[in-house]
């Protein structure tokens, strides 16, 4: 008589969560990363990519015990990127700077990750602080003006706390040194992944390190105003400290190109992606998938 065994297998987000399980008890978290990293080469669903991405934070928020997780933003070049980020309290109660050790994630090049909220945004030059002042749900193709919109929409951060709960908790990105950008301060930092706009786009036109000031950074940090909280020569980047968020969405980048670089506005694109927001576990940190 032949007795039928069931197969059992592991998804991708299963697998990930055992490694960053296994990296918290043996104190191995890069090894774990990394792992993440090529998965996302080998082709995987982007959602299980995301999911996978989570479960890593959640883990290096426990390890480190403090705030940390997943950064959506894209480079010079227009592509968007997955970095892992970590609470630094040595620049302020709500800094953050990437993970050391630890490259972005590159995403498939015909995705985009939004969470389609415009940040309105006040810099106080009395005690050297940046406010949020007000968020502007996107709905409607209308409501997108130019390219800081267009860059305001695709960058957000997605936090858990060392619990490892989902938590909502304002966010700005610097520099490992925790250097600001600003006209005033000459000194440089040597990051390789968020740095001063201007040592950004030397790295991008292939200035590397060795120039006055040294080319260095993927990615633009959240600084974009002068000491008297005028802007900079450079403007406003569409940058700056926001709450991080509990949902995104997930699109085609091809068609939202068309839509807003091909001059083909009122197509109601906006308003029909934003019903398939997808949402995440507080508790669980993972997607809600829904058909």
């Amino acid at each position: 008589m032949r007795i039928r065994c069931k197969k059992f297998g592991f998804s991708l987000t299963e697998m990930v969560v055992v490694v960053a399980i296994l990296a918290l008890l043996t104190g191995i978290g890069l090894p774990a990363i990394r792992s993440l990293q090529k998965s996302v080469e080998t082709g995987s669903g982007v959602k299980a990519t995301i999911n996978a991405a989570l479960s890593t934070a959640r883990a290096i928020a426990s390890k480190e015990q403090r705030y940390a997780g997943v950064r959506f933003q894209q480079d010079l070049a227009g592509n968007q990127y997955m970095i892992f980020i970590l609470q630094d309290p040595a620049m302020m109660e709500y800094g953050f700077r990437a993970v050391k050790g630890v490259k972005p994630i590159k995403l498939p090049d015909n995705t985009m990750i939004m969470d389609l909220v415009l940040v309105q945004r006040y810099y106080n030059s009395g005690n050297h602080q940046t406010y949020i002042t007000g968020e502007t749900l996107i709905n409607s193709d209308t409501m997108i003006n130019d390219k800081k919109d267009i860059t305001d929409i695709a960058t957000f951060s997605i936090l858990f706390s060392p619990a490892g709960k989902l938590v909502i908790h304002k966010v700005q990105i610097r520099n490992k040194d925790g250097e600001v950008d600003s006209a005033s301060n000459l000194d440089v930092s040597f990051d390789d992944v968020f740095n001063k706009k201007l040592q950004v786009d030397q790295m991008y036109e292939g200035y590397g390190i060795n120039n006055t000031p040294p080319g260095a950074g993927m990615f633009y940090q959240d600084d974009y105003y002068n000491s008297d909280g005028s802007l900079n020569s450079y403007g406003d980047l569409g940058l700056g400290p926001e709450f991080s968020r509990s949902s995104l969405i997930i699109c085609e980048k091809d068609t939202f190109e068309q839509v807003f670089y091909d001059n083909n506005p009122n197509t109601n694109y906006l308003e029909q992606i934003s019903e398939h927001r997808v949402y995440i576990n507080a508790y669980t940190g993972t997607l809600i998938i829904t058909k």
